[in-house]
């Protein structure tokens, strides 16, 4: 049986499924990676990151336990463009910032367990996925943390028992991101996913080939 097959057996029941989005950014130099392009070069940069993504969304949507879709930016390029692997439904972040983008992607997702991720982390497996969907399960939210103190994935129950605010005052890009949104959430039960490793600087790109 396909991967689709049971995607369109829950569509057609009216079932609430587990949905994977992932925000990902059209792959042009100068738009993408612009730390590890000081670095690399803008060149390069757009290129690592174009194969990254485009093998992590071809795992995730292999795998028939959830649903993927990409939310993309710019909003317009990106719903059309072809640098993007095709299958997956796509939707466009919106305006605002991260917090604001990613609330909307959360929030008003179809009815389920929701998880938010980026396109550009490497240890991301659907084993780890399963994990994050795991540790949902016994909590109402959750977070994948980063080696660099941010976080590589946020997550909601079907409940949704989460302030729409819950990224109010994160200092995005700093050490401080992930201990900004849990002082947030106040009353609502946390999960741990995986910590895994994001690529930022060089340095990081240099550690992932060796």
């Amino acid at each position: 049986m396909s991967a689709e097959a049971p995607r369109r057996a829950r569509a057609r029941a009216g079932v609430a499924r587990r949905q994977v989005v992932i925000f990902v950014k059209v792959p042009r130099p100068g738009r993408v990676k612009t730390r590890l392009a000081r670095g690399v070069g803008a060149p390069e940069a757009a290129r690592w990151f174009r194969a990254q993504s485009r093998a992590l969304i071809r795992s995730l949507r292999a795998d028939p336990r959830w649903e993927v879709r990409l939310a993309v930016s710019p909003d317009a390029e990106g719903l059309a463009t072809r640098a993007l692997p095709g299958g997956a439904a796509r939707q466009a972040q919106g305006g605002g910032d991260l917090g604001a983008r990613m609330a909307r992607a959360l929030f008003e997702a179809p009815p389920g367990p929701v998880l938010v991720i980026g396109a550009d982390i490497p240890g991301v497996t659907p084993a780890v996925i399963a994990r994050a969907f795991a540790a949902l399960g016994r909590a109402d939210a959750v977070f994948g943390p980063a080696e660099d103190g941010g976080f590589w994935l946020v997550g909601l129950g079907a409940a949704r028992r989460a302030p729409r605010d819950l990224f109010r005052g994160a200092r995005w890009s700093s050490a401080d991101a992930l201990g900004d949104v849990l002082g947030n959430l106040s009353g609502v039960r946390v999960g741990f996913a995986d910590r895994l490793a994001d690529v930022d600087e060089p340095e990081d790109l240099r550690r992932l080939r060796r």
